[in-house]
């Protein structure tokens, strides 16, 4: 193919952009991408769509205290930015007018941004948000772009290596085709149009993925062979964190680019705005990239493109094409580096090196709020073997210093904010994160890394399987796995002896109820242990949950009376992990004392209540539990 230069062409109510690559044609002034020309197609986007619901950004917000609102963002304003032979940028913007009444306005100002470069198969996309000083209060809870595609030729989605499969088509959802169950978004395909699929479910959150873990996600068509991908060069403008989990693809075809989301945590994540409260961030970019192939045997290859594109993508961060003085180039950021250690005198009397941890820069201020932080900007790093990091690329302002550690509890954030400035090189030196511990451990149960994977996942019901997940790492991913338990332990709770019982085996992953016929009943989980000697003082049990919904959870020391009760909790957590299908959530560390006077030398027992009953989807899930002797 020859080179071509970029063109411009303007018509009443839209224009079209081609690069030679892709031609792409948005509405104007909405900024709605109506259609999408690739590889001798004239739109791979989905043709049976309105025109609103092809290539869309959108937003969840409310007033405070008001109920949900969903709303297309669409532009009032169009504006060529910048125009060259190799270059286009335009501008769809909406600009909040407080002089317009009315409780269903939103409050807040934004510019949605589209960029095609010549030479480049595909293109970007941002937004960017503002509110002023003349803004009333609301909470923002989702914003994502969203691509559905030709349900006629794309079938086959990617999201890792190990994640790919053929999906249902939009009608198999319908009734006659699809039988809804209790999980609103989960559907047992019982006549699908692909024979092969029947039997199985569908749900959205099946696809969902760490922000840590993700990156490039998509889908491929037949007929012809065409990648649609999703890349993401940057993690710096989702909120959450490295280990928030958004959903990418699900059955459209949609194609995803989350940017604020409170799946997986709840409504404590949403972004709140005061009145007057001002504020800007730049979503985006997100790189939209597109490949082919004319050998269908070569298919795979256009995820293996797919995922080299990242890369590149990445190396570029941050982009030096974006025209808005308000994304920040490298020469305007900062960075910061540091070594990372950890100090725990009960496992080495040395500081360790914090191998593989995850350090970052966050505006949250206290210790792991940054799992909650949706209104600036976060970065994030691993640690290399020796605990040594530098975070590049920051965006000027003033941050926490948060990390956490694999295999050791807790959160680490250093008293003293930080202050980047355009152009600083922020050297900290040696930091040291002392993770809580009162005592040695007298036992421990799973791994501390904020999840609950090492624990025992049962197998799914067969009628409810996806077999994507099936002899899969991730077969949490499987519906129904909270009646499982009942499976399992029919008629008791799960008992777990120390130094016997195996927690990938006799430990199940959620702490759910039981079912009883029709009913669910809460559920006492017993932990015991042996003590050949009480020593006299305060014993500290660490609960780290990897995540909570609905849950009532009480912990009782040998006897179940109010005199042996030591820890209390209720209604903990929205994460909804057990419905979604989830091994982890919003991380939190409780730490309860016990007194000596409760243990007895000998036998002893701790039991875990999960005291709400009547809710299948209730559930914690533990990350890692230790007992700890008073201190020496």
């Amino acid at each position: 193919m020859s080179m071509k230069n970029v063109t411009l062409i303007t018509q009443p109510s839209y224009i079209t952009i081609d690069n030679g690559f892709v031609k792409l044609t948005i509405s104007k002034p909405q900024g709605l991408v109506t259609a999408v020309k690739y590889a001798g197609v004239e739109n791979i986007l989905d043709l049976k769509s309105n025109e609103l619901n092809r290539g869309y950004w959108d937003i969840n917000w409310n007033l405070p205290g008001g109920h949900n609102r969903y709303q297309l963002l669409r532009g009032s304003e169009y504006t060529v930015i910048n125009y060259s032979d190799n270059h286009l940028e335009v501008s769809f913007k909406s600009t909040y007018n407080p002089s317009i009444r009315g409780t269903r306005l939103l409050p807040l100002t934004f510019d949605i941004r589209y960029i095609v470069k010549s030479r480049v198969s595909g293109f970007y996309c941002y937004t960017i948000c503002e509110r002023f000083d003349n803004c009333p209060a609301f909470d923002l809870a989702q914003t994502r772009m969203v691509f559905t595609l030709h349900r006629d030729r794309f079938h086959y989605m990617a999201i890792t290596d190990e994640k790919q499969r053929v999906m249902p088509m939009p009608d198999d959802l319908l009734p006659g085709r699809g039988k809804q169950l209790i999980v609103p978004e989960s559907v047992l395909l019982v006549n699908p149009i692909n024979p092969d699929l029947k039997g199985e479910v569908d749900d959205k959150y099946q696809y969902s993925m760490d922000n840590k873990d993700g990156g490039v996600h998509g889908w491929i068509s037949s007929n012809p062979i065409i990648g649609f991908w999703i890349i993401f060069p940057s993690q710096e403008f989702r909120n959450g964190g490295p280990t928030k989990q958004n959903l990418t693809v699900h059955t459209g075809p949609a194609c995803l680019a989350m940017f604020h989301g409170s799946h997986y945590i709840g409504n404590e994540m949403n972004a709140r705005f005061e009145q007057g409260e001002t504020w800007r961030k730049v979503l985006g970019p997100v790189f939209v990239y597109l490949n082919s192939t004319s050998d269908v045997s070569n298919a795979y290859n256009l995820w293996l493109d797919a995922k080299k594109q990242r890369l590149i993508q990445e190396s570029l961060w941050p982009y030096d094409f974006a025209n808005s003085q308000y994304y920040l180039t490298d020469k305007e950021r900062g960075s910061v580096s540091g070594r990372l250690f950890v100090q725990d005198r009960f496992i080495s009397s040395s500081l360790l090196p914090a191998k593989s941890a995850f350090i970052g820069l966050s505006a949250a201020r206290t210790e792991g709020s940054w799992q909650l932080e949706s209104k600036g900007y976060q970065f994030w790093v691993n640690t290399d073997s020796d605990g040594n990091f530098t975070i590049k690329n920051v965006v000027p302002g003033i941050y926490g210093l948060h990390g956490w550690i694999p295999g050791f509890v807790g959160d680490y954030l250093k008293q003293e904010l930080i202050t980047i400035s355009q152009g600083s090189e922020i050297q900290m030196g040696n930091i040291t994160y002392a993770p809580p511990r009162d005592g040695p451990t007298i036992w421990e149960i799973g791994f501390p890394d904020r999840t609950a994977q090492d624990y025992y996942v049962p197998d799914v019901n067969p009628m409810y399987v996806n077999k994507l997940f099936l002899n899969s790492p991730e077969k949490f991913r499987q519906y129904g796995l909270w009646d499982r338990y009942t499976d399992v332990n029919p008629k008791y709770d799960q008992v777990f002896t120390i130094g016997v019982s195996d927690p990938k085996k006799d430990w199940f992953f959620a702490h759910v109820d039981r079912r009883i016929g029709e009913k669910y009943v809460p559920t006492t989980w017993e932990i015991r242990f042996s003590l050949k000697s009480v020593t006299v003082g305060t014993y500290k049990l660490r609960l780290a949950i990897a995540s909570a919904t609905r849950s009532d959870l009480e912990v009782h020391v040998n006897e179940m009376n109010a005199e042996q009760l030591v820890f209390q909790v209720t209604n903990l957590g929205a994460d909804n992990t057990v419905c979604r299908h989830g091994i982890h959530g919003l991380y939190r560390l409780f730490s309860t004392d016990i007194s000596s006077t409760l243990l007895v030398n000998g036998d002893n027992c701790i039991f875990l209540t999960q005291a709400r009953g009547g809710d299948s989807l209730c559930g914690i899930l533990y990350d890692y539990l230790r007992l700890e002797a008073p201190p020496t």
